[in-house]
């Protein structure tokens, strides 16, 4: 048989000792080599994910005013005046300036962030004349850094997570692909300063530990685990579809301990008490771990449950964008990043041959989908492909993995389906790469519908030619390269100027 059959596993829950640290070691290596393309920045969104980390360590209070007046000019230039103070619509009812974004990764940059100001002040006293001010290059080289290491950190367990049910070179190919053909280079390298990367990493870290300890799980696992959420959520808020791996898990163990006969049954679950004080400790901590999140609501909106958001109300609930979030020109999910078709294929055809976990992880993915589909701004605004999904990342690659394992089989031997495995990388990866550069230096819209036809164009005519010349800029002349870009998204949003 050409692959390994998920029917045939004869330990889907194999001990991490047993994984090869072979290719973990590779993945760390490619890792490394791919620093180089790290662009230490805070821009957009990034402005206020990072303001929350900057504020309390340089301020020592959640005042943004700095943070509007160092941001970059698209997002700066509608929030202050003709004296470059921020103006008064941006003032919140508890007289702070708006920061609708979440604390979680500022809480994840913090100890890095908290090295360098340390390093910063003592390189002051030897007569440095770099500015401790939370946005010279050192805060901000770190602040990169800390991001691609969690992105890193999300490709390794989510390669943890899918090994045991494939074959390793199938787990090794999914990683890479997924690393380097969809949305989550761009905001683990060119944008580190928003909180996808972050995202990643944590939902992998919930996954994979829940995954690990799913058969029998103690109280103070389920502490840790309630910690893990708590951390997920206060990074970003969406990734509370993902608890949906809970609920399956909860229905199920509920079920079984209401069956008649349950308590006599071998391998039973535990009794309802057991079971209620296991969730009631989970909730309870999940609460506590929300607190940075609730306290810095309530400073700054006045109430600890505003979100800052669209609210719930004006949501599309009655009318999903199932369709368009999926194969948009305006930032569709497989119309961007093709390769994840392959990858939520995998997941179904997981659910079908292990429907324990195969059905938690499938209602995760649907979760998250539905409530992406209701969200007014579904497509991200300025978003590479739907950035929101990034979050599910070691979903992806869980699915890839298995999807490659099952298409194997088709095969008449191993070496073909692995070079048609490795072609599918090379040439998703390629047209991803292009495509990234179309958008990174906006040879096509940053916001909104694209054509289909001027990238195929593009990938084929203009990328190539320009390709060298600008990655030369990128890496020699950034500060230069980076300011025409952010140009070029002026120019293109007063020729475009988002509705109202």
């Amino acid at each position: 048989m050409a692959g390994t059959s998920l029917a045939d596993q004869p330990n889907l829950s194999a001990s991490p000792a047993r994984l090869s640290r072979k290719s973990e070691r590779l993945l760390l290596l490619l890792w490394l080599f791919s620093l180089p393309f790290l662009n230490p920045w805070v821009r957009g969104d990034g402005v206020g994910y990072y303001a929350f980390a900057r504020a309390p360590l340089i301020e020592h209070r959640l005042d943004f005013t700095r943070d509007y007046q160092f941001a970059n000019e698209s997002f700066r230039g509608p929030r202050l005046d003709g004296n470059d103070q921020p103006k008064s619509e941006f003032r919140t009812p508890t007289g702070h300036l708006d920061n609708h974004f979440t604390v979680g990764p500022a809480i994840l940059w913090s100890p890095f962030l908290l090295l360098a100001h340390i390093g910063v002040l003592l390189a002051r006293t030897l007569g440095s004349s770099v500015a401790a001010d939370g946005f010279s290059a050192p805060y901000r080289i770190t602040m990169a850094l800390a991001t691609a290491f969690y992105g890193f950190l999300s490709l390794l367990l989510a390669f943890r997570l899918a090994r045991p049910y494939v074959r390793e070179r199938w787990a090794l190919l999914a990683t890479l692909s997924i690393w380097w053909a969809s949305s989550l280079p761009v905001y683990m390298y060119f944008n580190p300063s928003w909180s996808h990367a972050h995202s990643a990493f944590v939902v992998a870290l919930f996954l994979w530990y829940w995954h690990g300890t799913r058969s029998s799980r103690t109280l103070a696992q389920w502490s840790i685990l309630a910690t893990i959420s708590g951390i997920m959520l206060s990074v970003y808020l969406a990734n509370a579809m993902v608890l949906a791996v809970i609920a399956i898990e909860v229905i199920r163990q509920y079920y079984l301990a209401l069956r008649p006969g349950a308590s006599a049954a071998p391998n039973s679950t535990l009794p309802i008490p057991q079971l209620v004080l296991r969730h009631l400790l989970f909730a309870a901590v999940l609460f506590v771990c929300l607190l940075p999140t609730l306290i810095t609501r309530y400073i700054i909106y006045g109430s600890p449950f505003e979100s800052g958001y669209i609210p719930l109300r004006e949501w599309n609930w009655f009318s999903p964008n199932f369709v368009a979030v999926l194969s948009s020109s305006n930032h569709g999910l497989l119309a961007w990043t093709p390769i994840l078709f392959f990858s939520i294929a995998g997941l179904f055809i997981f659910w079908r041959w292990q429907r324990r976990a195969g059905t938690a992880f499938l209602a995760a993915f649907l979760a998250f989908y539905l409530f992406i589909s209701c969200y007014p701004d579904w497509a991200g605004i300025s978003s590479y492909g739907n950035r929101f999904f990034v979050s599910l990342t070691p979903l992806f690659i869980l699915g890839l993995a298995v999807f490659f394992d099952r298409a194997a089989q088709l095969f008449r031997s191993q070496r073909a389906a692995l070079c048609a495995a490795i072609m599918l990388l090379a040439v998703t990866t390629l047209w991803n790469a292009g495509l990234i550069f179309q958008w990174g230096s906006h040879l096509i819209p940053a916001r909104g519908p694209v054509s289909f036809s001027e990238i195929a164009h593009n990938q084929f005519l203009v990328v190539p030619r320009q390709l060298s010349a600008d990655l030369q800029r990128y890496f020699f002349r950034r500060k230069a390269f980076m300011k025409q870009i952010e140009e070029r998204d002026i120019q293109q949003l007063k020729n475009n100027p988002p509705p109202p």
